[in-house]
């Protein structure tokens, strides 16, 4: 598991993105639709911040993982999972909470496409 995002859910999109870049300075690095963004973080940080709307669920990191799907079926019956395998654009997406009811998000690119 690599961190790739620091997911913020958000009631209000617009008002969290305007105090993610106005009042801490970040910069939008990508958008879907108008339920998530991604902030670049000051530094050479790898890791983005994710704003979006997702009310019910709690801040957390988003790993990329090999295989969504996988890892489902491998701890499926030893984690709490909130969220089964769903697609979205790059590829497969889920849901778990840890011991203390944090949730941890899990994506593949399965379904990115690559142009040489």
């Amino acid at each position: 598991m690599k961190l790739s995002f620091l997911c913020h859910p958000t009631k209000d999109l617009k008002k969290s993105l305007s105090f993610y870049r106005e009042q801490l300075g970040l910069e939008e690095a990508w958008r879907e639709g108008e339920h998530t963004v991604a902030l670049h973080l000051k530094g050479n940080s790898e890791v983005q911040l994710m704003i979006e709307i997702d009310e019910g669920v709690s801040a957390g990191g988003v790993f990329i993982v090999e295989d969504v799907n996988k890892f489902y079926e491998e701890n499926r019956l030893t984690l709490n999972f909130i969220k089964e395998p769903c697609d979205i654009p790059p590829g497969r997406y889920a849901i778990f909470n840890d011991i203390d009811g944090n949730s941890l998000r899990i994506i593949d690119m399965t379904n990115e496409t690559y142009e040489d």
